[in-house]
């Protein structure tokens, strides 16, 4: 393993923001209200190209049965139970353990069986458990403590063949003031503070560490929002959100 792969993921400061909100994961109205408007347009894109990526039937019920899955940065499974109830088995990962205990008890109390584990892309690494067919790297990487190494472990922890899909934020003017300063000061969508305009990742940034890593890169791929609808909508604007994808060679 090198030893850009062994460097901490992990900005304390930035696990204590989210572990002082982990009560509110589920509560449409809290911290995290942005993250459940925006999750439909998450899950489209990721059902959409894991089932082109492995060829899968989009009618099937659990189209993804069998496929092993990894959330990284999972917070409290947002993404992890529609993904369980997908098909997939299911690990989600965080460095908090409060957001950890706020997953755990929501899974739970929805009957379903998801492996969550309080731990740092590093760990999981370190761990050399069985790789991963998918791994979710959504709204994470903007606030890893060193970008390139955590995209590197994610890489690590991909099967041959996998998928690494990713979500962040553009850095650039727009991105400031509307990510920034409009979301956090303006419409309080999030509580101040919640994001470090200077750490967003501007596409060719987050290109060069997929493709550093041995991936492939699709994207970018844009995401906005619509005040007058209120909901988010795929688009070919990648000034503020977008989603790249990293695809790992397959084995000879």
């Amino acid at each position: 393993m090198s030893e850009r792969s062994i460097l901490s993921s992990v900005d304390a400061r930035e696990v204590e923001k989210f572990s002082a909100s982990a009560s509110e994961w589920w509560d449409l109205k809290g911290s995290f209200a942005p993250l459940h408007r925006l999750n439909p347009i998450r899950l489209a894109f990721i059902r959409e190209r894991a089932l082109a990526h492995f060829g899968l039937d989009s009618q099937a019920r659990a189209p993804f049965a069998g496929l092993r899955l990894l959330d990284i940065g999972c917070g409290g499974g947002l993404l992890c139970e529609p993904m369980t109830r997908l098909g997939f088995s299911v690990t989600g990962a965080d460095p908090s353990e409060l957001n950890i205990e706020a997953a755990r008890t929501h899974a739970s109390d929805m009957g379903l069986a998801i492996d969550y584990r309080t731990a740092a892309s590093e760990d999981l690494v370190l761990a050399r458990g069985r790789p991963y067919e998918v791994i979710l790297n959504m709204e994470v990487v903007e606030h890893a403590a060193n970008p390139g190494a955590f995209i590197d472990d994610c890489a690590h922890l991909l099967a041959p063949g996998g998928l690494m899909i990713v979500s962040t934020l553009n850095r650039n003017i727009k991105s400031l003031a509307l990510a920034k300063v409009a979301a956090e000061y303006l419409l309080r969508w999030t509580p101040p503070g919640s994001h470090d305009w200077r750490r967003f990742i501007a596409p060719d940034e987050l290109r060069g560490f997929l493709a550093q890593s041995g991936c492939a890169v699709e994207g970018p791929f844009g995401v906005v929002f619509d005040l007058g609808t209120g909901l988010w909508a795929r688009a070919d604007d990648v000034q503020v959100n977008y989603f790249m994808t990293g695809a790992k060679p397959r084995a000879p």
